[in-house]
């Protein structure tokens, strides 16, 4: 009796949260979000670069992440994002130039979180606080950087798993077949745990309201699991379409834009649907 009662409660929600998405203009900010992407890209991909280098090294890094993305938006697209990370990482001398350029660095690549956190802010209907000056940037930024840094974290232990799981591949030798399927479902689990605490930091920490973890858990689990089935199904659309070869020099931007935005659309019903179930099932939900 109480499973068929909650049935009902749990597709109220999702209806609730499709609602919502559709109202809160989705599109409008996922195109925002495509934009600031373009030029957050590059300098996230060379932090992320940084940071798994430390521990594979960085051209086994740069290949880990080149092939991630090969698999996201196709292998011509991605010779234009290594085109991109190619030119931004182009080193200069002196220590005004170095100082200079991690600077630049950093702010491009928090830039995406704060329009992130702004349509964020939109979605759970928090009305923009006053400017605070130059501190109240410091502390976005910061936040921001901390965002940037967390990622990069979590990018790094999804790939020592999966090295690890590549090794035990290797290891098992002619047993390889028999285990591969295994594997594979151990890789895919990985990666919807990282994606899924992923989620959940954004939609606790980047909202300017307080929202508990157990909310964004729900969240982000879902979205995570959303996000693992968006990510093929978009990536068959942009493979057929044949894009990045279609428009030439432009393929690759078009492509970018293209997967940020049909992605953003499946993060912020996430969003959604985090503060509905928090409204209905979870911190604010009223006593009837």
């Amino acid at each position: 009796m109480a499973n068929s009662e909650l049935k009902p409660k749990y597709l109220d929600l999702f209806k609730a949260a499709f609602a919502a998405w559709r109202e809160d203009q989705t599109p409008v900010l996922g195109a925002a979000l495509a934009y600031y992407t373009v030029f957050s890209l590059a300098p996230l991909l060379i932090i992320a670069i940084a940071v798994a280098g430390m521990v594979f090294g960085e051209e086994a890094a740069r290949g880990q992440i080149a092939h991630q993305i090969s698999q996201m938006i196709g292998p011509d697209a991605a010779k234009g994002v290594e085109g991109m990370i190619q030119g931004a990482a182009n080193k200069s001398s002196g220590v005004l130039a170095t100082v200079i350029g991690i600077a630049t660095l950093v702010l491009g690549a928090s830039g995406v979180f704060g329009q992130l956190q702004a349509a964020m802010n939109q979605i759970w209907d928090v009305e923009p606080k006053a400017k605070g000056g130059f501190l109240k940037l410091i502390k976005d930024r910061f936040l921001s950087l901390t965002m940037v840094m967390g990622t990069c974290f979590l990018l790094l232990v999804s790939l020592l798993i999966s090295a690890g799981l590549s090794s035990m591949t290797t290891l098992i030798g002619g047993e390889a077949e028999s285990w591969s399927g295994l594997l594979l479902v151990a890789d895919l689990l990985v990666s919807i745990g990282v994606v899924t605490v992923l989620f959940t930091a954004l939609f606790k920490l980047l909202p300017d309201t307080p929202i508990s973890w157990r909310d964004c858990w729900f969240g982000g689990f879902v979205t995570a699991l959303l996000f693992a089935l968006g990510k093929i199904l978009i990536g068959l659309y942009i493979g057929r379409s044949g894009m990045a070869s279609s428009y030439g020099a432009a393929g690759s931007l078009l492509v970018i834009l293209l997967w940020v935005y049909y992605s953003s659309q499946i993060l912020f019903f996430g969003a959604e649907l985090t503060k509905a179930f928090s409204e209905k099932f979870g911190s604010r939900a009223t006593a009837s």
